[in-house]
């Protein structure tokens, strides 16, 4: 038989590797159909999954999300077991804001060329931060793109589904005047404000792979907020919440603030942490610090003040929140009274 001289291979596209990780992410992914019969969809067209019948007037809530550069900094240090986490972590922390339980995820992962060791593991994390946020992995795409990105190169991209009683749903006219401010810990940088964290690393000419400290703090995934914000949601504890990613603590609560209120907000009072003093030491202002960095706050939660101890009460001891400002009357949306203290 005559060989073809062009082949969708020598473009630099491998089909049967491909084939060979959609087969590892059924075979991985075999303990949710236990709980699903229609998962077993994975290497199909479309996933189907079931939706739950135990609310009266469900609504649906969909986010999308990536983890940023954050990308090149498990590529510097060839671990890819926990960019995964931060995937999930990133679209699901968004669902919960509204007051919606994440039932499903969906990945896509565009790669130079099909490894297969380093998309196992990659896969792995994100079935793990599927598992800690209760939401099932029903489907995805690989796209192996040669001439897209350079030699080893890839990104990641994540897609959830959740669900949420209508009456449940958190929307800024559930906000008053004199709730509180609450701040939970974030557990480091999370999955924002790394091409600044590389850019310093390259101007400094600080080799990350010797560096104990930043090898472990820049790799560490993203905080899962889902078990924590959804309990304060059922037992109606919360008023509102924001997910602190880019844009720092300003821009996203500004976000669910209604009209004629102002969070007003102590940030003298924020519990910062060692990488971000490590940062701000590193020749980055508090302006530049605020605005691109959670700073040490993963999530603030909106609450009345009664329900103060019930809310602290939920949290482990790591992630216990604490008083950061309150809801005022105002036409600003945020007021910030003053600075972070970098002690």
């Amino acid at each position: 038989m005559k060989k073809h001289k062009y082949t969708y291979e020598k473009s630099g596209v491998n089909i049967a590797a491909a084939d060979n990780f959609v087969s590892f992410i059924s075979k991985i992914s075999s303990k949710n159909k236990k709980r699903n019969k229609y998962v077993d969809n994975i290497g199909g067209f479309g996933s189907i999954s079931n939706i739950p019948n135990n609310l009266k007037s469900p609504k649906l809530v969909t986010s999308t999300d990536g983890v940023g550069t954050k990308i090149e900094i498990a590529n510097l240090l060839n671990k890819y077991d926990t960019i995964g986490i931060d995937l999930v972590a990133m679209c699901v922390n968004d669902l919960i804001v509204q007051g919606a339980t994440p039932l499903l995820f969906l990945d896509y992962i565009s790669i130079n060329k099909i490894n297969l060791k380093k998309l196992k593991f990659i896969i792995k994390g994100i079935i793990k931060g599927c598992q800690i946020s209760s939401c099932k992995l029903v489907g995805g795409e690989t796209a192996e793109m040669p001439d897209t990105y350079g030699k080893g190169k890839f990104d990641i991209a994540g897609f959830s589904v959740g669900i949420v009683d209508k009456k449940k749903i958190l929307t800024k006219n559930k906000i008053k005047k004199n709730n509180l401010i609450l701040a939970v810990p974030s557990n480091g940088v999370h999955s924002n404000g790394y091409s600044l964290i590389r850019y310093i690393l390259n101007k400094k000419k600080i080799n990350l792979k010797k560096n104990q400290y930043l090898k472990k703090e820049l790799i560490k995934p993203t905080k899962i907020y889902v078990k924590e914000i959804l309990k304060l949601v059922n037992k109606n504890y919360l008023n509102g919440c924001a997910h602190i990613t880019g844009g720092g603590i300003v821009d996203n609560i500004k976000r669910i603030i209604p009209k004629s209120l102002t969070a007003s907000i102590d940030m003298n009072k924020i519990k910062t942490k060692k990488i971000f003093k490590w940062i701000k030491n590193n020749g980055v202002n508090n302006e530049e610090m605020i605005k691109t960095f959670n700073c040490g706050v993963g999530f603030c939660l909106i609450i009345n003040r009664e329900n103060l101890s019930k809310v602290i009460r939920i949290f482990s001891r790591v992630y216990k929140p604490y008083i950061i400002g309150k809801i005022i009357s105002g036409k600003e949306k945020i007021k910030l009274n003053e600075s972070i203290s970098w002690k």
